[in-house]
Parts: structure tokens; sequence; C-alpha cells
């Protein structure tokens, strides 16, 4: 009997997972919890459209820091007259040429949530797994599976940092993880803790409409 493996994501991860599972003759279902694959690189304002779950996303103005060379998945090399450093909006429609090529949407099931994994009742002598799931229309069921694979990232819980009077500031306080375009921050005055990857794109980008950026780095420390 084939042995049936839920992907958790279908983010860049998640849709090689799938082209694994299928050259192994393993049968994957994909849960995503938007109504696009993608997963960060997959633009959306906000977040969140009708027809999903909250989820995060790059930023309007995103480019990859690595060349297409190094990304592009070793079978199926990226367009030639694509750049060298990739718009958001480039990668993510070469995650869906890729898609297309290897057939692997039809293994997705959208706009599902995965709400929780745990060992099926013959576990001991199976090692099946039962997975909770809901649709964005309040359907709510279970599936048991042979494995799991989960690749939903690590980018979509915020690390908010809390220290003394940031509770008496009477500015904007926002994550980067909720920061998409530069709009409504125009002269403003503006500190970026942090020095990874986001808030140096953030503070490069304020810098241009802001009156002052500041960048700080261990303010605080992680909990």
């Amino acid at each position: 009997m084939t042995k049936r493996v839920a992907i958790i994501g279908a983010g860049t991860a998640g849709l090689v997972a799938i082209k694994c599972c299928l050259e192994e003759g393993l049968e994957p279902v994909c849960y995503e919890k938007t109504k696009d694959i993608g997963g960060l690189w997959c633009f959306r304002e906000g977040g969140k459209d009708p027809d999903s779950f909250q989820t995060t996303t790059v930023f309007r103005s995103t480019v990859t820091n690595t060349s297409k060379e190094i990304m592009a998945f070793s079978d199926f090399p990226m367009p030639k007259e694509y750049p060298n450093y990739l718009h958001n909006s480039y990668y993510n429609q070469y995650l869906n040429l890729y898609a297309d090529k290897f057939d692997l949407k039809k293994h997705v099931v959208f706009s599902t949530n995965v709400k929780h994994a745990s060992p099926a009742l013959d576990y001991a002598t199976t090692g099946r797994w039962t997975v909770e799931l809901e649709n964005i229309e309040d359907r709510k069921w279970s599936e048991t599976y042979d494995a799991i694979l989960f690749c939903n990232g690590h980018h979509y819980t915020p690390h908010r940092p809390d220290f003394p009077g940031l509770e008496e500031f009477e500015g904007n306080v926002i994550h980067t993880r909720d920061y998409k375009r530069p709009a409504g921050y125009e002269d403003k005055r503006i500190l970026v803790i942090g020095i990874g990857n986001s808030a140096c794109d953030a503070s490069a980008e304020l810098a241009r409409i802001s009156s002052k950026v500041k960048s700080a780095k261990g303010l605080v420390q992680p909990s």
C-alpha cells in the first residue's frame, strides 16, 4: 500500500517535498493556508486576503540577496531573461513555473490550515499520525498519514521585544513581519531594533523618505 505523506506549507520547501515524495512513489497531500503557492514570496498586502488564513510575506520591495544561479533548483534553471538578483515577484513567478513544470499544484489543498498533529490511535504499531484540519469556510475534519513533513518556515511568529518605557512610547511600534511598504513613514524619526536582513532592508528603504533612521543592536536580550 502506498504511504501517504502530509506536507504543511506550499512554499519553496513544500513544493520540493511534493516532488521528492512523488519521485519515491509516495502519495503527498500538501496543505496550504492561503490560496496560492509561494509562501513568503507570494506578496500580500497586510499578509491577508479574503480566501486565506493570516500569514506573512516579504516586503513589497524585497529583492533576493542570492543570485538566480544559486537560488535555482538543479533540475529547473531560471529563465535567462530574469535579472541576476530577483524582485520577489520574479521569484514567486519562478516557483509557479516550477510547480507547473512538474505538475505539483494538483497535490495542494489550498485555504486549509493544519490545527494540530498527534500520534494516531494505532501509532505504536503503524507509526501513523492524525492531522486536524480546517478550511476557510470553517469546515473541520481530520486525516491520517504515515508521515508529516513540516515546511511552514520559521518567519511567521515574530519575537517582539519588551523593555522598560516601551508601553509609554506614544509613537507607532510594529515588527517587520507586519511592515510591507514605506508609505506613511514620510518625515518620521525611526528607530530600527535589530541588524538582521529585515532590519537592514527596512532601514535602507525608510532612510529615503524619513527625516531620520537609527539602527540599534543589543538593546534587548531574546526571551
